[in-house]
């Protein structure tokens, strides 16, 4: 069984779609367990020039910090002030970099051990609004109907606009059983959505599998869990244990996939390719630039195989789809994926609470970034209704009278040609061209 090469002296990184985060290091060794782990920022390396504090700017935010205490028409507390003024620090950074309090970081221990309660939405920020990036799978957000890009601009009848990320998910979340009503703009649409969603104790099981017909396999990977990689090294054994026939192709379904945690990625996409890299990072920081390496062997043994992704593929997704896709070990189809190439870094504060850093950013083994950009599938497959045409009967050489007998018939051979699908694929196009490709791939390989 393939296992990924991780240096020990490397951190666990997360790269997060906005709302699962993970925790890493980047001074100690890499562990199973990101979530205790602390992280000393080397602030030695830094010049006397580039540390020294803009005295300016720093008189001009107690003149409003103190105008702020005197005159603001309700009294706030110094602490509530100055936590206010760290979140602010990261909130103009990027997307992704927040200052996470008691009750953030705690959620966000929990959403590291797979289970929260909420609706289900992976979401970001957009021109002030609140973007889904993605729903999880039979998750209240899902089942409601609420899709990849939607904008969610009130929550409740309340506007979204500047509330942030984090609050964004604070409101999301809630007691298990208790609803909220959000209204989105989905493009398309002449006007907003509304749907009143019951929040759910949200379970992180993120591998699945079955065959879609004799010798053709599937595996959805919906987020990447701490267990992700293992799991899917499972899964995929117990497919080859019950195949009742040779296995001749996989597809491995990363749409609507936002992310999670990289070593669960790195593992794998280092099962499915014979050694080398799978993804390197780049930052300020030495520690911020490292390698992810993987053995030599393909559990898969190369049976082809073909890597669906779309708007909702991010993060650590685009990592498995870029590697398969440079070391030409999978054809990726479908849309463009969404373009996180950034790596988050959890920084524990030590009282409890913590901060979210982008650290980097990731590129694939052939030096691509992927940052607002995305992976671009090797053959573009839109969404798109299947409809096949009604022909009419026609006359075949068989419904002639007196037409000749076949000769050497081969009854086996005929039903091998003719074999339908063991399920119906036309509700999913994606899908269905994916299973095609496979075809064509086994048919000229003749594997």
């Amino acid at each position: 069984m393939l296992r990924t090469i991780l240096s020990p002296c490397l951190p666990i990184l997360c790269l997060v779609a906005p709302l699962f985060v993970s925790v890493s290091s980047l001074a100690s060794e890499v562990t199973d367990d990101p979530v205790d782990e602390t992280v000393s920022l080397d602030t030695e390396q830094q010049s006397s020039d580039e540390s020294r504090l803009p005295l300016r700017e720093l008189r001009l935010f107690t003149q409003v910090f103190e105008q702020i205490r005197l005159g603001y028409v309700e009294e706030v507390s110094d602490s509530e002030l100055l936590n206010n003024a760290i979140a602010g620090l990261l909130l103009e950074l990027d997307p992704h970099s927040v200052y996470l309090d008691t009750e953030h970081y705690s959620d966000l221990q929990e959403s590291a051990n797979g289970e929260y309660s909420g609706l289900g939405l992976e979401v970001g920020g957009e021109n002030g609004l609140i973007k889904v990036i993605s729903p999880i799978d039979d998750t209240p957000a899902a089942n409601a109907g609420i899709e990849a890009g939607d904008l969610i601009v009130e929550m409740n009848d309340a506007p979204v606009r500047g509330m942030g990320v984090q609050k964004a998910i604070d409101k999301l979340r809630g007691e298990k059983g208790t609803s909220i009503k959000l209204t989105v703009y989905r493009e398309g649409q002449d006007g907003p959505l509304e749907f009143d969603v019951v929040r759910d104790t949200i379970q992180l099981s993120s591998v699945r599998s079955r065959f879609l017909e004799p010798g053709y396999g599937y595996v959805r990977v919906s987020q990447f869990q701490r267990k992700s990689g293992a799991d899917f090294i499972e899964t995929v054994e117990k497919l080859k244990a019950e195949a009742e026939f040779p296995i001749k192709g996989l597809v491995l379904d990363l749409r609507n996939n936002p992310g999670g945690l990289v070593p669960a990625s790195v593992e794998m996409a280092g099962a499915l390719i014979d050694g080398g890299t799978v993804v390197y990072t780049e930052g300020r920081l030495p520690s911020a630039n490292h390698s992810f390496e993987a053995e030599a062997g393909d559990i898969l043994e190369g049976v082809p195989m073909v890597v669906l992704i779309n708007g909702g593929s991010a993060s650590a997704s685009e990592i498995v789809a870029g590697a398969l896709q440079d070391h030409k070990r999978a054809a990726v189809i479908g849309t463009q994926s969404f373009g996180k190439g950034s790596v988050q870094t959890v920084i524990p504060l030590g009282d409890g609470r913590a901060v979210k850093l982008t650290t980097a950013r990731y590129f694939t083994p052939n030096g691509r970034s992927i940052q607002a950009e995305g992976i671009v599938p090797d053959m573009l497959v839109p969404r798109a209704e299947i409809r096949p045409y009604k022909v009419r009967d026609t006359t075949r050489e068989a419904d002639l009278e007196g037409h000749l007998n076949t000769v050497d018939s081969s009854e086996e051979g005929t039903e091998s040609k003719t074999e339908l699908p063991a399920e119906d694929l036309s509700g999913d196009n994606q899908l269905y061209e994916a299973v095609n490709l496979l075809k064509g791939f086994h048919l000229l390989g003749n594997k």
